[in-house]
């Protein structure tokens, strides 16, 4: 693993770690330290902080992937001094001052409707509209895991204004999905704009790419990798 930066993945909202369960085995097998953080969802800073202090556990560089919510995660967490750059999923990338509402409003996004919030202030997707605007290119098996095993996001995440973002210091790329529901394609390409990558990538994806198109994202994290190490 010599010369190999870690690997932290970030999940997003109504996810957790277990997301990532078709991207840890290969850069496992590539000889990356991976880990898999698992946030509380609870608030943007109580996220950020989870993920910062894992980040900082780790010996040496690392790189942070974010998916969906995951990517306001690692805008914040990415200023961890070891933390070498960033990439996004099918994520937000917001800006100082920036929340994920606004962010949202600039195009209404066609999964929203599906959203419900319950007596505790927490947001959950509806299990019988989860694969339909979530994961559509996943199998009816996949799906409906991730529909029954979903972990509701406190809803004052989408109001919580994000911080300084690290990509304005640190290297990032982005991946967008242009089948995406959850988060608008062209919001998605006006964040990657903005972030100024060193590479972005567009795959005919659902918002759930890093569980459809693994491969690439794979591809896309290695090449991330090599060109902080």
């Amino acid at each position: 693993m010599a010369g190999k930066p870690n690997i932290i993945l970030v999940h997003g909202a109504w996810g957790d770690g277990s997301h990532w369960r078709h991207v840890i085995p290969p850069l496992h097998a590539k000889g990356y330290k991976v880990t898999a953080v698992q946030n509380p969802l609870t608030s943007l800073a109580d996220d950020v902080d989870r993920t910062t202090r894992l980040a900082a556990a780790q010996d040496g560089p690392t790189l942070l992937v974010g998916h969906s919510y995951g990517g306001a995660v690692i805008t914040g967490a990415g200023h961890a001094p070891n933390v070498a750059g960033l990439v996004y999923v099918a994520a937000f990338a917001p800006d100082e001052g920036d929340s994920l509402g606004a962010l949202l409003a600039r195009e209404a996004p066609p999964g929203g409707a599906a959203i419900r919030p319950d007596a505790d202030g927490f947001l959950w997707i509806a299990p019988d509209q989860f694969h339909e605007n979530f994961c559509a290119d996943l199998d009816e098996t996949e799906a409906l895991v991730m529909a029954l095993s979903q972990k509701p996001i406190a809803g004052r995440c989408f109001e919580d204004k994000s911080g300084p973002p690290a990509w304005k210091s640190k290297p990032s790329w982005y991946q967008a999905s242009s089948g995406d529901r959850m988060i608008p394609p062209p919001t998605q390409a006006w964040m990657a704009s903005r972030l100024g990558t060193k590479k972005t990538i567009t795959l005919d994806s659902s918002h759930a790419s890093l569980a459809s198109h693994p491969t690439e994202i794979v591809a896309l994290i290695e090449e991330a990798a090599v060109a902080v190490s």
